[in-house]
């Protein structure tokens, strides 16, 4: 098994650890009521997928 002879020094694992970045979530319009929602997923605000009401909304 690979063992290191040097220790990393804190700059290189910081480095590394900096390019983990969470990504804002994407949006779609819901083409019934134009709002914006999640891809694939029922609309919160008219209950409308794929062009038929799949949830009755309030």
């Amino acid at each position: 098994m690979a063992v290191p002879k040097r220790r990393q020094t804190k700059a290189r694992g910081a480095k590394r650890k900096a390019n983990w970045k969470a990504t804002p979530p994407t949006y779609a319009e819901c083409p019934q009521c134009h709002q914006p929602k999640l891809p694939h997923r029922v609309c919160g605000n008219c209950g409308y997928y794929a062009g038929r009401q799949a949830v009755e909304v309030e």
